[in-house]
């Protein structure tokens, strides 16, 4: 018999600390975030950002695109929600949709740079690549879920998945396209060449990013159209394969016009304009000498004689030794 290859399902999804239960998902997750801020921390400081500024934006913006991710897959996979109490929240069992939750941490993350007074669109332009790792590292939480997979696949590089997580029709096969897999490689391809355009490149901010919104959401056609793991359908297509098109074609036309209208990166501010910089040494300036002021005229003292100017004049003259 020929040796068969594939890649083994996971024995276990999680594991316990004491009476708490830590799921290797959720576990994927925070890796992933950990990541993306320190990556955005070093990127954004390399265009002359404050590195502080991203442990602010992220902690105001993590919450609300996990959040907005559960939202998003509530609204569109209803029938797929944990028939429990707590289902609609019950993230530690996947379903996060990664555009909902993308959507809702950018807008969140925005008000928080404008409200610091740097750039929007340069703090974007630092950002992308590293989303891209954090959702490199998430899908490593899918496979110790058995999700998104694809359709049946005899490769070597196939995944097992076990008769429970099967879906109908087909429960006969055994191994499946690791779509999480190929996510995971595409993720990581795409945030080393939007890295190499950012230093090659005239990139006009938000230039990376809009090719992040493209480039992932071309890849999330190709991606759609092998899986087969549940999911809401249209005409036929899976919901997301349409959600996929429309922020492709977005993210391409977004790209063009940032180019051609948008500002250049040496144009704009990491940090917020600085007032009265010649006052603050911290502002990078230098305290100007400002001129006197001409004052009201002072008759001053009596001419001193020729004994006493000597001596005043003796003394002005330590006076201003000891200043020097």
């Amino acid at each position: 018999m020929a040796l068969r290859f594939y890649i083994p399902s996971p024995p276990v999804n999680g594991f316990h600390i004491g009476p708490a239960y830590i799921h290797f998902y959720g576990l994927m997750y925070v890796v992933g975030i950990t990541l993306a801020i320190l990556i955005t921390q070093r990127r954004w400081k390399a265009m002359g950002g404050d590195p502080g500024l991203v442990g602010d934006v992220a902690l105001w913006a993590v919450p609300a695109g996990i959040v907005g991710g559960r939202i998003y897959f509530d609204l569109t996979t209803p029938k797929y929600i944990p028939h429990h109490w707590y289902g609609v929240f019950a993230v530690w069992d996947g379903g996060l949709g990664i555009w909902g939750g993308i959507a809702l941490a950018a807008v969140v993350g925005a008000w928080r740079v404008r409200r610091s007074g740097a750039s929007v669109t340069l703090f974007m332009n630092a950002v992308a690549p590293a989303l891209l790792v954090a959702q490199a590292v998430g899908r490593v939480g899918n496979y110790f879920n058995q999700e998104l997979f694809g359709g049946p696949s005899t490769l070597p590089w196939a995944l097992h998945i076990s008769y429970f997580f099967r879906p109908a029709g087909y429960k006969q096969y055994q191994t499946f396209h690791p779509t999480f897999l190929y996510e995971f490689i595409f993720d990581l391809l795409w945030a080393a060449i939007l890295v190499w355009l950012g230093h090659h490149r005239n990139i006009k901010p938000p230039g990376l990013f809009a090719l992040y919104v493209a480039g992932y959401s071309a890849f999330r056609i190709f991606e759609e159209a092998l899986r087969v793991d549940p999911s809401e359908h249209f005409l036929g297509l899976r919901l997301n394969m349409y959600v996929a098109s429309v922020l492709t074609i977005v993210g391409v036309v977004w790209f063009i016009y940032s180019q051609r209208r948008g500002r250049p990166a040496a144009e704009l501010r990491a940090r917020p304009d600085s007032e009265g910089a010649d006052a603050d040494p911290l502002a990078g300036g230098v305290a100007e000498p400002r001129a006197a002021e001409p004052g009201p005229a002072d008759p001053g003292p009596a001419d001193p004689g020729p004994a006493e100017s000597t001596s005043a004049g003796s003394s002005e003259a330590a006076r201003a030794a000891d200043t020097a």
